[in-house]
């Protein structure tokens, strides 16, 4: 298999595994709160990549860990709770399909802290794709009035943090193995969330066989979702351009729609002409490369 069907290849299970990953989440919700999600998901994940990656946390450098830091927090901490609340107060195909400015935002951000020049046609993918996403945010809260569409905001907050880190994983940590950086990842957020579980007192629930089907959920999204999509994310950055990596975001809003439909979720025509229309800036800021 050569570099270009590899790419491919990755790109194809990635989406898969993340568009299934909303409605995992929106299950695990059922019985658990955000804050709980977010942080038993970070703590799975990091059992997880203990077992089978802690042999590669000796070839990071001291130098490194700066921006494994730095990808853990952006890339990792911070979404893993701003996704949780989105997915709790709005559909969770709204949230996949909002999550496709992740490449806009990487150009953006590549633009302004890394020196990479706009086309012409790139720009005008941003412009169309974030016209989008407010025509999708204000026309969902209009046929949802039921649910609160500020939480939107998170995913785009979320999407801005997904960019920062798919630039620094390009511009610094290309050379380090892929299964590395995620192990590192989560070795520094470990600590971390298990405080942020113990301050929601989790092991207090007295109501336990009810969280059972919820843990589950979130064992699945942790293994496959997290430490699984993580490791096959970091590797595509290095064998690929940051721009290509988070246009894995085409693709996630097609299966987590699918998994929105089957749970019963409702679309309206208008909010898929706005998924469409980010879309469409996406493949334009990536045609324009």
């Amino acid at each position: 298999m050569n570099g270009i069907q590899k790419r491919w290849v990755y790109l194809i299970i990635l989406s898969f595994i993340w568009g299934s990953s909303f409605i995992l989440m929106k299950k695990a919700l059922i019985n658990l709160t955000p804050i709980q999600v977010g942080a038993l998901r970070i703590i799975f994940t990091a059992i997880t990549l203990f077992i089978v990656g802690f042999r590669q946390i000796s070839s990071i450098t001291k130098k490194q860990w700066y921006y494994i830091f730095l990808t853990a927090v952006l890339g990792t901490f911070f979404p893993a709770f701003l996704f949780a609340f989105a997915v709790k107060n709005i559909d969770s195909s709204i949230t996949s399909i909002l999550n496709s400015l992740t490449p806009l935002n990487t150009l953006i951000i590549g633009a302004i802290f890394y020196g990479f020049p706009f086309l012409r046609k790139q720009f005008l993918g941003i412009i169309i794709g974030l016209i989008g996403a407010l025509f999708l945010i204000l026309k969902g809260a209009e046929i949802n009035p039921e649910q609160n569409y500020f939480y939107a905001l998170f995913i785009v907050v979320a999407s801005i943090g997904y960019a920062f880190n798919v630039n620094i994983l390009k511009k610094h940590l290309n050379d380090l193995n892929a299964l590395a950086i995620t192990t590192g990842n989560f070795l520094i957020l470990f600590f971390p969330a298990l405080i942020v579980l113990w301050k929601t007192d989790f092991i207090h629930i007295e109501t336990i066989k009810n969280t059972k089907e919820s843990l589950y959920y979130l064992i699945l999204l942790s293994v496959f979702g997290t430490a699984m999509a993580k490791t096959l994310f970091n590797r595509l950055v290095q064998i690929s351009s940051p721009i290509f990596s988070s246009s894995v975001t085409y693709l996630i809003p097609i299966v987590a729609i699918f998994w929105g439909l089957f749970d019963g979720e409702k679309l309206h025509i208008s909010q898929l002409f706005a998924g469409v229309l980010i879309l469409i800036g996406v493949y334009l800021t990536n045609k324009g490369k």
